[in-house]
């Protein structure tokens, strides 16, 4: 069947506008470790997707969901050794840096839209407020209610229970001639006054969210010191501090969690998509009071969630991260990724910037105009002719034209090897 076929019936089928990758849809049937396979049987190299952290159809993760799935997989509301012992190891991979709060219990939830919509409801009930501040060009899920936190724009459009704040970043600074130490406090002003327009508004201030990476504003480089301090003002107004670890996550830096590599100490952390390399999994992890506040005043059930299923997978994910060292791959391949393509900043002019941390690279694509203009038609250029070179990214950030570098925590230097020279040859081809 030609992919233009399969596409046809799939308009039919999930209604005209679901989204699909790239200007010729690929037809993926295969996966395997880093790469993924079409139904030509043309192999590409996967620098996107994070969802399968420790590689497609990875032995141990497929052993360890086939045996429990044959054994038993129920509700949450008998006792499961399997359940408690996952929550405890991933709560035990936490620390409370700086005297920061203890992260010591978990709720388990199956996406990670779920899992931001209980670190909400757990906020606004441990502090009796409803107002919460996100950043103007985040996303952090597709419900109702995380919806109204996605992309706001200028704050002046934001209303109810939710104000956003510019993202923090250097590259296109809220005051262009300000200092590092005074630009941090020009973006600290704007998160003052969201918490004052909140409390003014009657509706108080909650909390705060923000992926602590802030990977969907594009990676941005942060001002030193930012994320510190807003932490401390968030909690001097009597909010609480929400680490959207989704992304930023499970090793994704080179470090367990990006909140570790922005500086802070967050109240609640939510994970997903990593955690079960494929299966649904997601979790809100924060103090025993504040989990046990959330379920006094909620009843809290998810009938797929904190499954025998899910904890068995969840904990092979953990298994192979430790047993494998991706911590430490990530760290050094990413790290020589990320030199290796900020060297070519250099070479090819419609490349802006070069940023993130660990496995996780954005490359910005702007116009060779003095304002350094962002052009997203050049990054999903970018991206389509990687993808028939066989090298699978996409395009992302608050303008669209960062090229997204995401690969599995398995990528390894020599994936990187063969990613930059399809990268330049790429490049060159645009550039001249």
């Amino acid at each position: 069947m030609s992919s233009a076929t399969l596409a046809a019936r799939r308009d039919r089928a999930l209604g005209a506008g679901a989204p699909l990758f790239y200007n010729e849809p690929l037809h993926i049937v295969r996966g395997e470790g880093v790469y993924l396979f079409d139904a030509d049987g043309r192999r590409y190299i996967d620098m996107y997707n994070n969802v399968p952290c420790v590689g497609h159809a990875n032995p141990h993760v497929v052993e360890a969901m086939a045996r429990q799935q044959g054994t038993l997989n129920v509700h949450s509301r008998y006792l499961h050794e399997g359940i408690v012992a996952f929550a405890e190891r991933l709560a035990g991979l936490h620390h409370a840096p700086n005297g920061g709060p203890a992260i010591e219990s978990v709720v388990f939830s199956c996406s990670g839209t779920e899992a931001n919509e209980v670190a909400l409801r757990m906020a606004r009930l441990a502090t009796g407020k409803t107002g919460i501040v996100c950043t103007n060009a985040t996303y952090h899920g597709n419900s109702e209610a995380i919806g109204k936190l996605t992309r706001i724009g200028d704050i002046r459009n934001a209303t109810g229970d939710v104000r956003a704040i510019p993202f923090p970043e250097m590259l296109r600074p809220l005051v262009p001639s300000a200092s590092e130490a005074e630009l941090a406090e020009a973006y600290l002003d704007r998160l003052r006054g969201a918490i004052r327009s909140l409390e003014e508004d009657g509706v108080g201030f909650a909390g705060l969210i923000v992926c602590s990476i802030f990977a969907n504003e594009g990676l941005p480089d942060v001002p030193r010191g930012f994320m510190t301090r807003a932490a401390e003002i968030v909690r001097a107004a009597g909010g609480l501090v929400i680490a959207d670890e989704v992304q930023a996550g499970y090793c994704r830096t080179g470090r367990w969690w990006g909140y570790e590599v922005t500086g802070f100490a967050p109240d609640i952390v939510v994970t997903g998509k990593p955690m079960g390399n494929g299966l649904p999994l997601a979790a809100t992890a924060a103090s025993r009071s504040l989990v046990e506040g959330f379920r006094a005043g909620t009843r809290y059930f998810n009938t797929f969630a904190s499954s025998p299923l899910q904890a068995a997978v969840g904990m092979a994910v953990l298994d192979v991260i430790e047993r494998d060292g991706l911590r430490e791959n990530v760290a050094t391949v990413g790290a020589a990724l990320k030199t290796a393509l900020g060297e070519r900043k250099a070479r090819f002019a419609s490349i802006a910037d070069v940023r993130g941390q660990g496995l996780f690279v954005g490359v910005e694509m702007a116009k060779a105009d003095a304002a350094r203009t962002p052009d997203p038609d050049r990054a999903i250029d970018v991206i389509n002719r990687l993808k028939d070179r066989g090298f699978l990214t996409s395009n992302a950030g608050a303008y669209r034209n960062v090229v997204k570098i995401r690969p599995p925590l398995i990528f390894a230097q020599r994936h990187a090897d063969e990613f930059l020279t399809a990268f330049d040859a790429t490049m060159a081809k645009l550039d001249g």
